[in-house]
């Protein structure tokens, strides 16, 4: 029998967080986090990390298990996470992943195979030649123009990934993109995915009222520490809320630029996200819309949730 998986995905801002949690206390859950981004150790305002007391017992998985220097994949995510998955099911607990990173999530919920591709260790070594001689930048313009969803994936100097996805592409003759939209993966687990929506003018006035949120709760303190320990060219200081006021620190922008510009930012992301999610997974949509100032429609809405991944898991809340 597959084991039983919860996901929980939306756009930033949306109420991932505290939905999650409930969750886990009504189902006897453990919470996966499927961010990208909070993963990474001191960077906890930037990335709307859940905080100890916002946890409410309830306990949370891959929080705070790299170092900003570190680069991490979505290879590597699908490891771990098959893994705590395997051990919270052990425990007779509901593994639920709360997350924004849609690839991320989808990688764990189905057999998608990052690795199986030829490889032909000669070009590889070409490559490797290449960027020693003309820098990492030369080669990841190439990916940029030969796969540009891809390339905005990969950081610039994680020269690892760059040569990979280019490696593909020279034995396939499909971008990573498409060779991962080629595959027609089965599902490994008997799963549901409760998607989160709201009015997008809502969204995005949460989405602005968070940044501002962010700001008082130093996040510009957060990101300085940062600065000034030389984190710089590394794939964590792409996040957004970073990259922005990184911008600011190296006096290329003002500070008030800069927060607009992570709120446009942020925006956009959000756009993103709800556009991958509607192409790309099949997804339970709940409308939050009306639930974030009123606890008794919030709850009301929570029920609706709950009911459905109960009947849909054949789980029995608490």
């Amino acid at each position: 029998m597959k084991k039983k998986v919860i996901a929980i995905i939306g756009p930033t801002a949306v109420g991932k967080t505290k939905i999650g949690i409930e969750l886990a206390k009504a189902l006897n859950g453990e919470i996966i986090s499927g961010d990208s981004m909070q993963i990474y150790q001191g960077m906890d305002i930037g990335t709307a990390k859940v905080t100890v007391q916002e946890m409410q017992g309830v306990p949370h998985h891959l929080l705070d298990i790299k170092q900003p220097t570190e680069t991490f994949s979505v290879a590597e995510f699908q490891t771990l996470v098959s893994q705590l998955i395997d051990e919270i099911t052990k425990r007779e607990k509901v593994p639920i992943i709360v997350g924004g990173t849609g690839l991320y999530i989808q990688s764990v919920l189905y057999n998608y195979n990052f690795s199986d591709a030829s490889s032909n260790l000669e070009y590889r070594t070409q490559l490797e030649q290449r960027v020693e001689e003309e820098g990492i930048d030369a080669i990841y313009q190439e990916l940029l123009q030969i796969d540009p969803l891809c390339g905005e994936r990969i950081h610039p100097n994680n020269i690892r990934r760059v040569i990979r996805a280019l490696e593909v592409f020279h034995e396939t003759g499909l971008t990573m993109s498409e060779y991962l939209a080629e595959q027609d993966p089965e599902p490994l687990y008997h799963h549901i995915i409760i998607g989160l929506t709201m009015d997008r003018g809502l969204l995005y006035e949460r989405i602005n009222q968070r940044v501002d949120l962010m700001i008082e709760q130093g996040l510009l303190a957060e990101v300085k520490r940062l600065y000034d320990a030389g984190v710089k060219d590394c794939q964590s200081i792409q996040a957004i809320g970073y990259k922005e006021l990184y911008e600011y620190f190296e006096d290329k922008i003002t500070l008030n630029s800069a927060i607009e510009l992570l709120k446009r930012n942020s925006r956009r992301y959000a756009k993103r996200q709800l556009t991958w999610f509607r192409n790309k997974m099949d997804v339970e949509w709940f409308d939050m819309t009306g639930a974030v100032a009123d606890e008794n429609a919030f709850r009301q809405k929570f029920t609706e949730i709950l009911n459905k991944i109960a009947g849909k898991l054949e789980l029995k809340a608490k």
